[in-house]
């Protein structure tokens, strides 16, 4: 087997598994970033209740567009875990197929 085969197929495994570990990190950003945001909203709700709304009424019109705001992108979130799972099944699929492969290469070598 020519070693460039080999090597692509090395090249190939290595990005692969780069590409399983992007995944599971993103996995990790994605609830790291929807406990902060579901932190943020109850924070502040807790400190808006301390204050007398006289006192707030400069800031209310801003108060449900930011909630709004960040409970889109808390359904985004939502959404791309619920789609993890599949991606990183795929992810190790295809990492496991390069394993494969390569070895093959590299045993016919």
């Amino acid at each position: 087997m020519p070693r460039d085969e080999v090597e692509a197929a090395y090249f190939t495994l290595l990005r692969a598994r780069e590409e399983l570990d992007g995944v599971r990190r993103y996995g990790e950003y994605l609830h790291d970033e929807a406990r902060r945001l579901r932190r943020f909203l109850a924070e502040g709700e807790a400190l808006a209740d301390t204050i007398d709304r006289r006192w707030r009424r400069p800031l209310q019109h801003t108060d449900t567009p930011l909630r709004d705001a960040v409970r889109t992108r808390l359904a985004v979130i939502d959404e791309e875990l619920r789609e993890l799972p599949d991606r990183e099944v795929a992810a190790g699929a295809f990492v496991e197929e390069c394993e494969r492969e390569h070895a093959k290469l590299k045993d016919r070598g």
